[in-house]
């Protein structure tokens, strides 16, 4: 048994949606983030860093997005949810997933978290206003260079999936209307037909 650990409306999305693809024994359970709770004692000797997603398992405590999607990739290989046999591709999958992690997930957190780069103030709206800007242009380079279509990574659906649709649920409120990226639009369309995506968001909605 797993036991994942997320907030509404935060990339754990990514990892609940890959659990019920690879048809994990888990149990869900949700932070209330407004409420603080992902730093209560409780939650902090779970995951000191205080964040989500946490995934406890049988060895331990796994943290950080990427690490988790490829932990439960690897865990169950019948999914087929990474090349495992195909080392160039494997990396392309875990290239793919860092630029959303390293790159356009701090776009999106200038937003709101602007304290954990700078003391200002002004600091702290200067980098709220540049938020559609970035948040664009890392959608836009998606679009253009890294989705190939139908899926991330062309016919194989993949780790890769689940996250993008995440980071997408972020656009509008972050300033960037989707309908301007067609492929992206599309893929979001596909990925809500299927079933894991589906059962993810009704528990987290529930």
């Amino acid at each position: 048994m797993l036991d994942l650990y997320y907030g509404v409306g935060t990339c754990a999305l990514a990892v609940h949606i890959v659990l019920e693809e690879a048809g994990a024994d888990y149990k869900a359970h949700c932070l209330d983030m407004k409420a603080n709770q992902q730093n209560s004692p409780d939650y902090l000797a779970i995951n000191p860093k205080g964040r989500v997603p946490a995934l406890v398992t049988d060895r331990g405590v796994l943290t950080e997005t990427p690490a988790l999607l490829v932990f439960v990739a690897q865990s169950f290989p019948k999914a087929n949810l990474v090349p495992l046999n195909d080392p160039f591709a494997f990396a392309e999958v875990q290239s793919f997933n860092s630029y959303l992690c390293s790159t356009v997930h701090i776009f999106h957190s200038h937003k709101m978290r602007g304290a954990r780069w700078a003391s200002d103030e002004a600091s702290f709206e200067d980098m709220k206003r540049k938020v559609p800007e970035n948040m664009r242009a890392g959608i836009a380079m998606i679009e253009s260079k890294m989705l190939r279509g139908p899926w991330v990574m062309g016919e194989t659906y993949t780790i890769c999936d689940p996250y993008l649709f995440t980071i997408g649920n972020w656009a509008k409120a972050d300033g960037v209307d989707l309908a301007e990226f067609p492929k992206m639009t599309a893929h979001r369309e596909r990925m809500k037909q299927r079933p894991a995506v589906q059962k993810a968001l009704d528990q987290e909605t529930a």
